[in-house]
């Protein structure tokens, strides 16, 4: 179980379940929507909100395919729903501790889009998209 919110503390979340397919991505909505070249995500069988915000504010990034969370109090994105992957992904940074080795990225999704000037995520475990 870890725990985790945004930056203001109004979206609050637990998750259970082993970490799995941790791993960053290029892709140009993660790249909009992080405001950053990379965005770093891994996927939890189970979120429970717990904050007095309830569940974050969803945008359909693909419509009824993929969704992203963030707090429509202080932007911070915590979640993403995508329909082809089972449970739910949650932006790393929105953990509370980070320091998990099981968090380790295994590998970078649309890394064709990557900054050159970034070291590239070892490909350690095939990406399932991009």
């Amino acid at each position: 179980m870890r725990t985790g919110g945004c930056l203001c503390g109004r979206i609050r979340f637990t998750v259970t379940g082993p970490a799995v397919y941790p791993h960053t991505c290029h892709c140009g909505h993660c790249v909009k929507l992080g405001g950053a070249p990379v965005m770093w995500w891994v996927g939890f069988e189970r979120v429970t909100w717990t904050g007095e915000g309830g569940e974050p504010t969803w945008f359909e990034t693909f419509p009824g395919k993929a969704k992203r969370g963030f707090c429509a109090n202080c932007g911070s994105r915590v979640a993403a729903v995508d329909c082809d992957i089972p449970g739910i992904g949650i932006s790393v940074p929105a953990l509370d501790d980070t320091s998990g080795v099981d968090l380790a990225p295994v590998n970078a999704s649309f890394r064709e889009n990557a900054v050159h000037w970034m070291s590239p995520v070892p490909d350690t475990q095939h990406s399932p998209i991009g």
